[in-house]
């Protein structure tokens, strides 16, 4: 059987063929009814590029996408960071978008690179990455960061949050804290239900209680947290520490114990995840695990180089999170003291 043409995909589409080289190349100025035809229509046909245009359309681009969750906050101005740093020393440049958790506008952020980058690095762990796969060329190099599992097998980096959580909760248990409250990340977020399952783990293994109060990764819900905790320090039996899904929520928790004049890790302690650099600058400085977050970046980018060069790569890389003991844990509990009674 002859080889599907684009002339075929176009009268199959019933679109030009303009329109066809236009979608195949990743152009966003076509209608969402047509490149949906045009997709269609090459799947159905198994089109495969002519070679000489094909060489053409894989001519270097010098560029790489870059999909985030966000591009709010240090996590992910650190992750860029280390992204940038490592792209830049190798000539390339940065197409940056965010999807803020919304997997259309994820789709539709690939569907935009396509055509326009050597290769793309995702973090998406709040989106099924099967599904995004689906808008993305097999021969296009992609490097994932934290995602959740998938069916592809595309090279990944993936921070151990179960084993961070544990070692943070057994941190605390190990400084005689024992009813120490967890707020968790958003609902739908891979690493967020992973830090909750470190956590659970560590307190079971003790006998203790597990208390989770909601969070969303941002400062606020820290504020909101410590709302809540504020109303329990004359409780003997109120928390003595709380482990916060990320530092931001932690570090908005710890501002609003301040300003209630709570002493902190006296009354309570406070602890966080990610080790962004404001958690070593605040006072007290703020217990974390570190997991290296610009490293990470510019690990990815080291290995979707890799893969552009023609390499192969379908290893899941894991990055164990280091515990980082500061200020925030380091004193011993005395909630007799007057500080853990002012309510504020």
């Amino acid at each position: 059987m002859a080889q599907a043409t684009i002339r075929d995909v176009a009268r199959e589409a019933d679109v030009s063929v303009a329109s066809v080289s236009r979608v195949l190349n990743g152009h966003s100025n076509v209608r969402a009814a047509v490149r949906e035809r045009v997709q269609a229509a090459a799947a159905a046909l198994g089109y495969v590029p002519h070679a000489g245009a094909r060489n053409l359309s894989l001519a270097k681009t010098n560029a790489i996408g870059v999909m985030l969750p966000d591009l709010h906050g240090e996590f992910f101005s650190e992750t860029a960071r280390g992204i940038d740093s490592e792209a830049s020393a190798r000539g390339l440049q940065l197409l940056l978008s965010n999807a803020h958790a919304d997997p259309a506008r994820a789709v539709e952020t690939l569907r935009t690179l396509r055509g326009r980058v050597d290769g793309v690095i995702i973090m998406a762990p709040d989106l099924d990455p099967d599904q995004l796969f689906q808008h993305l060329p097999a021969s296009l190099p992609a490097v994932l960061i934290n995602c959740r599992d998938n069916q592809e097998g595309r090279a990944e980096l993936r921070v151990d949050n179960v084993a961070g959580a544990e070692a943070m909760t057994e941190h605390l248990i190990g400084i005689g804290r024992r009813n120490i409250v967890h707020l968790s990340g958003p609902d739908g977020n891979s690493e967020a239900a992973a830090r909750l399952e470190g956590y659970r783990t560590a307190m079971a293994r003790h006998g203790l209680t597990p208390r989770v109060l909601p969070g969303d990764f941002f400062e606020e819900a820290g504020t909101a947290a410590a709302e809540t905790l504020l109303r329990e320090l004359d409780d003997p039996d109120g928390a003595d520490a709380l482990f916060a899904a990320n530092d931001m929520m932690a570090i908005g928790a710890m501002m609003r114990f301040r300003r209630a004049g709570v002493a902190v890790p006296g009354c309570i302690a406070i602890a966080g995840f990610d080790d962004v650099p404001l958690a070593r600058l605040i006072s007290p400085a703020l217990t974390t695990m570190r997991v290296g977050i610009a490293g990470i970046g510019a690990r990815a980018v080291a290995r979707l180089a890799a893969l552009i060069a023609g390499g192969v790569d379908r290893a899941v890389e894991p990055r164990i999170p280091e515990l980082i003991v500061r200020e925030s844990t380091g004193a011993t509990i005395n909630k007799e003291q007057p500080a853990c009674r002012e309510q504020g």
